[in-house]
């Protein structure tokens, strides 16, 4: 049995070192909404809180309505302000605390100014083999002179407000690696060279369509779709959402006419033996 080693120490970090960017209080964001802001705001969120009011009482499970109301203060700001968390917590009743540990706890949430394209561009596992760390670095470097970084370094804005870049995990579209997000919607098998375009197009004004959805609208209505309003665009609700590699699975369990090999119905199936 040994004692313990006095001569050693160890430090156990408990929180974030003091450089770390952790505040949602940037230089000039909202610290307040004016009458006519804060009117439509109200009206909109008696919408969304609506859906979450019990049908026999007049009570509200208010945690569930914070994630879309947070969507629509960052559909008016472009990201969570100080404003926007105010306006949660008087709407819901919570604390200032709680609804900032929300939209500090998920990424959707933009804790700067964000551009009017956000673009997401994935180096996980089967993108990074494919080339997504290739087209993330082709990027930086395209962007890197007309654009600055966040005060954490974690993405770039361009300086005209159309383009911020960042780093994102799993996209959950690995058939179609690598891939790119642009206001979350899907952008497949990219290269440097396409990735380049795209921004490009972006940054000229032209209207750019997804693999699989309708054209890119902007960051700010991206969020007020997400908040829970619908997209009435005819194009949107005629867009394709599912493409040919999602559905090769389904293909060939169809084909094999539902009867997988090795499975308890084929084993059993006439001539199908072992």
């Amino acid at each position: 049995m040994t004692g313990p080693n006095s001569s050693s120490r160890v430090f156990i970090e408990l929180g974030p070192r003091p450089e770390e960017p952790t505040q949602l209080v940037r230089p000039g964001a909202r610290s307040s909404y004016p009458p006519d802001v804060l009117a439509r705001l109200d009206a909109d969120a008696e919408t969304v809180i609506a859906r979450y009011r019990e049908p026999d009482a007049a009570a509200t499970t208010s945690r569930s309505a914070l994630l879309p109301l947070l969507h629509l203060v960052q559909s008016e700001d472009g990201y969570i302000t100080p404003a926007g968390i105010d306006f949660c917590s008087a709407k819901l009743g919570l604390t200032g605390a709680e609804v900032a540990a929300v939209s500090t706890f998920y990424s959707m949430y933009r804790r700067g100014p964000t551009g009017e394209y956000l673009v997401g561009v994935c180096t996980n596992t089967l993108c990074a083999i494919m080339g997504g760390d290739d087209i993330l670095a082709a990027l930086e470097e395209h962007l890197g002179s007309t654009g600055s970084r966040d005060e954490g370094g974690h993405s770039i804005s361009t300086s005209d407000g159309k383009i911020t870049l960042e780093h994102i995990e799993c996209n959950a579209a690995c058939d179609y690696a690598p891939v790119m997000m642009i206001n979350w919607e899907f952008f497949d098998n990219q290269t440097p060279e396409s990735a380049r375009s795209l921004v490009d197009a972006l940054r000229a004004g032209e209207r750019v369509t997804p693999d699989r959805g309708a054209t890119l609208c902007s960051f700010r209505q991206t969020a007020r779709t997400l908040a829970g309003f619908p997209d009435t665009r005819i194009e949107a609700a005629e867009a394709q959402t599912v493409g040919d590699a999602t559905l090769a699975g389904l293909r060939i369990s169809r084909s094999l006419d539902d009867n997988p090999p090795g499975s308890a119905s084929a084993a059993d199936a006439p001539g199908e033996g072992k």
